[in-house]
């Protein structure tokens, strides 16, 4: 039976290896950049499918940077944000209003800006700032571009000396990807990714990862599945989550539980506690929900297994999509929304 996919996003999936390569060498001859020695902090403002190159930095740089990295997904700039400030404006598009008011005001505090756009307003602004520009390729949807809007922040502080051996983190991240894309194209509906998208069948996925790392990853498998799948997806990181959430796993949420599958999303990072805490809580959840399902990273280092296993990740979505029937291309809800947001006085 033929997959519905008019924006064809099973083939923009197997291009990804060669996106983050092309996003790589697109990047590394960027000029204008700042000194190091002038930057006290970083900052990386962006939403959605652009905004999560933000949290890829924080979890991949974050504990080798010599200073703090903040995610902003809103409207509003840091208050900190000042001319030791190096902020990084992303969005696809290029025209996303909360990314280009918070860019805005950043700027005008005098911070150094890079920005990462496809075209827009936020370009014509990085020209108007004199600060350096990254393209981004046409894409159908700004979450086909994750490899695009990820890398180009890693490689700049690389180029600034900030974070040495971010060079050799992409290739082994690109290696890897390749050899899982072999599997998961290769195989087709066979592939692992299509047989995880049979489990979790019509339920609700529940995702778990294991600190920064595994929090990306959570998110990326959650945003996928609501995007293309147009299903919903909930997702906790440990060990947060065995303070709160695990209380929930009872027989008060019985019937709803039984609609759910928990995936647990594994890398080899992971503190020793948490890998005992994944097992725990799979013992704890499994006599409530429909499957309990471990998918474990690929790969060498932390960059190649967090795109190892969002990459993994965007092949399930894409197959709950296509067992359901549904074009995981178009979004008409969230076009709809910003019609309406279009329109609307700034205090509606």
């Amino acid at each position: 039976m033929p997959v519905l996919d008019s924006d064809g996003m099973f083939g923009q999936a197997a291009v990804f290896p060669e996106q983050v390569q092309q996003a790589f060498r697109g990047s590394a001859t960027i000029s204008g950049l700042p000194r190091r020695e002038d930057i006290a902090n970083v900052v990386v403002i962006g939403m959605g499918g652009s905004g999560i190159s933000g949290d890829v930095l924080a979890a991949i740089a974050s504990p080798l940077l010599p200073v703090p990295v903040t995610v902003v997904k809103g409207y509003e700039c840091p208050h900190f944000v000042d001319e030791a400030s190096l902020v990084f404006a992303v969005s696809c598009s290029g025209g996303t209003e909360e990314t280009i008011e918070a860019a805005s005001d950043a700027a005008l505090a005098g911070a150094k800006m890079v920005v990462v756009a496809g075209g827009g307003e936020l370009v014509r602004l990085a020209q108007a700032w004199g600060a350096p520009c990254v393209g981004v390729p046409a894409v159908p949807w700004p979450r086909v571009a994750f490899g695009a809007m990820s890398v180009p922040l890693l490689v700049v502080l690389w180029r600034m000396g900030l974070l040495p051996g971010a060079d050799l983190w992409v290739d082994r991240a690109v290696e890897q990807l390749k050899r899982r894309r072999d599997e998961l194209v290769g195989a087709g509906s066979s592939s692992e990714a299509a047989e995880v998208a049979r489990r979790i069948g019509a339920t609700v996925p529940v995702l778990h990862g294991g600190g920064p790392l595994g929090y990306v990853a959570t998110q990326r498998w959650k945003a996928q599945v609501n995007e293309n799948a147009k299903r919903l997806a909930f997702s906790a990181t440990q060990p947060e989550l065995c303070h709160n959430e695990v209380c929930g796993w009872s027989e008060a949420s019985q019937q709803v539980a039984a609609g759910m599958s928990l995936l647990t999303l594994r890398h080899d990072g992971e503190h020793p506690q948490v890998g005992r805490r994944f097992d725990i809580v799979a013992d704890i959840v499994r006599p409530w929900v429909t499957e309990v399902i471990e998918v474990r990273a690929q790969g060498d280092g932390d960059l190649a297994q967090l795109f190892d296993l969002t990459y993994f990740g965007d092949y399930v979505s894409l197959w709950l999509a296509a067992d359901a029937g549904v074009d995981p291309g178009p979004i008409d809800v969230l076009m709809a929304m910003k019609k309406r947001l279009s329109g609307a006085p700034r205090d509606a």
